[in-house]
């Protein structure tokens, strides 16, 4: 059932419509929420979403509010402009955000070595080590390969910490020079943060709930707390069939998680419009709350990001960079401030125009890649083009043309997959370590021969033999990469190795396995 809410912040609805009908005449008003209503309808139909919110910010006032969906599929219970949604790595900007108060606050400085702060910090050079500079850690121009090191933070839960994380750094191999180009890392980003807790002398949730969600009135979740006190929180879903299917639901009690920094933040709809007023009005009470310096600083692009084909067709883009958790681009000849979020089964968008004093929020706790895709083009058109008109299906049927998944055939070998015996693999079996990861087992377990790894209990799965080679199929159905196996004899008195790889080369960059180099250390009957 189509549910349509139009308020902002408590206000009573005739007041949104009234600030509304101020901007625009009654007609026009009357058009442009007709046009918002067909694209959140049709993104609804086309992807069949189990919950989206969509808000728009028009001139600095809160001009749509839309809501539909349950927050879990099938349980009645419906979605409203307070529920909670995971906002992934639209979190990274409110963890610059925090670090842009302590520098206003004295208790550091951008260019500060990360060292100074923690002094276990390590890279896998000594040189970028010793050089690497607070700023450095949000830009994603460390070297690092895209993704690095992200099997210590996803999928979750998992029982890594961000020692583990600060300790797990200088293991990775850089694919780039320091300060050579765009990769995107988020385990830096979990560095920040305790480079904030170091400097302001607090945890990171602790110091994010006084200096960021405290000040500007947002009733966003870090940190432990209990499902039920909060009661009014959206699940994820993937697509089953025909269906959407709860994934990885919150346990009574939400723990810390160590990727609070990086994606570990919820947010409402009304948060996030919230959140987003505030950078609208740098005149108000942005200004009360971040200097004018620190807000340049942070919107001030840093690294150059590449401009995809696509995004010069339908955005006219010639500019494209990162700044300190936002990424900066021309659309049309607009300035735009936006980032995304992405975890298994929830999606986020954030665009701002802050020239125009608009932008729009989008949350779904759906599969919602796509839907995010086209829904982001047709608003952001709605700002800097508004004579195309463009619709959903603009953007959704060319782009689904364009990028239809990869038939298996292309990606898997055309042999059948079979169960990967103890006997076929009695050379292989045993228990590995890779130096950042830690320990797996690869061991017979009854008819089967199971991968399990010890700090990450989601990547558990049966080893399958396709041809001659190896891959492990995971479990749980929302880990989504199946790894291929490749093993290689003792050489020179070394010990045997394990390396792992995408079956899909296309499949998410946070699923890192060729960053991992296991040893065999012992058989599977010790220990």
């Amino acid at each position: 059932m189509r549910n349509t809410v139009l308020h902002r912040y408590g206000f009573i609805v005739g007041l949104l419509i009234a600030a509304a009908m101020a901007v625009l005449p009654t007609s026009a008003t009357a058009q442009v929420a007709s046009a918002y209503d067909q694209a959140f309808d049709d993104v609804m139909q086309r992807y069949q979403l189990p919950g989206l919110v969509l808000g728009v910010i028009e001139d600095g006032e809160v001009s749509y509010v839309r809501v539909a969906g349950e927050r879990v599929a099938g349980s009645g219970k419906k979605i409203d402009s307070a529920t909670l949604f995971k906002i992934a790595s639209n979190s990274k900007a409110m963890t610059a955000s925090l670090l842009a108060r302590l520098v206003d606050a004295g208790k550091l400085r951008w260019d500060d070595p990360v060292v100074q702060h923690l002094p276990q910090f390590r890279m896998y050079d000594e040189w970028v080590t010793q050089h690497m500079r607070v700023s450095d850690l949000l830009v994603h121009n460390s070297g690092l390969p895209e993704g690095a090191g992200d099997l210590m933070l996803w999928p979750e839960p998992n029982d890594y910490t961000r020692s583990d994380i600060i300790h797990g750094l200088s293991y990775l191999k850089p694919a780039y020079g320091f300060r050579a180009g765009y990769a995107y890392d988020n385990l830096l980003y979990v560095v920040a943060g305790e480079v904030a807790a170091a400097a302001g002398g607090k945890s990171y949730e602790t110091l994010l709930r006084s200096e960021v969600f405290e000040p500007l009135k947002l009733h966003c979740r870090v940190g432990a707390w209990r499902r039920d006190d909060v009661d009014n929180v959206a699940q994820p879903h993937m697509r089953k069939g025909d269906r959407n299917v709860l994934i990885r639901a919150d346990a009574a009690q939400v723990p810390v998680i160590t990727s609070a920094a990086a994606g570990g933040i919820r947010c409402s709809l009304d948060d996030m419009l919230q959140w987003a007023r505030n950078w609208l009005a740098p005149d108000t009470q942005q200004q009360a709350w971040l200097s004018s310096e620190q807000r340049t600083a942070v919107w001030t692009p840093r690294t150059p990001m590449p401009i995809s084909a696509r995004r010069r067709e339908w955005d006219n883009s010639h500019f494209y960079a990162y700044g300190f958790g936002w990424r900066l681009a021309d659309v049309d000849g607009v300035w735009t401030v936006s980032h995304t979020g992405t975890l298994a089964g929830m999606y986020s968008v954030l665009t701002l125009l802050p020239d125009r004093r608009s932008g729009f929020v989008m949350l779904t706790n759906g599969e919602g890649s796509e839907a995010r895709t086209a829904l982001t083009e047709v608003l952001l058109k709605h700002f800097t083009a508004p004579a195309l008109n463009q619709r959903i299906a603009d953007y959704a049927e060319p782009r689904s043309t364009a990028t239809s998944p990869t038939p298996p055939a292309a990606s898997t070998p055309a042999v059948p997959r079979e169960r990967a015996s103890a006997r076929q693999m009695r050379e292989w079996l045993g228990r590995w370590r890779d130096p950042w990861f830690g320990d797996i087992s690869v061991c017979a377990r009854g008819k089967a021969v199971r991968f399990v790894a010890t700090k990450s209990p989601m990547l558990a799965g049966t080893v399958l033999r396709v041809g001659e080679r190896y891959l492990v199929d995971w479990d749980d159905d929302s880990v989504d990469a199946e790894a291929w196996l490749d093993f290689s004899a003792a050489t020179d008195g070394g010990p045997m190795k394990l390396r792992m790889s995408k079956v899909d080369p296309a499949a998410d960059f946070s699923f890192d396995y060729e960053d991992l180099a296991f040893v065999r250390e012992q058989s599977c009957d010790r220990g």
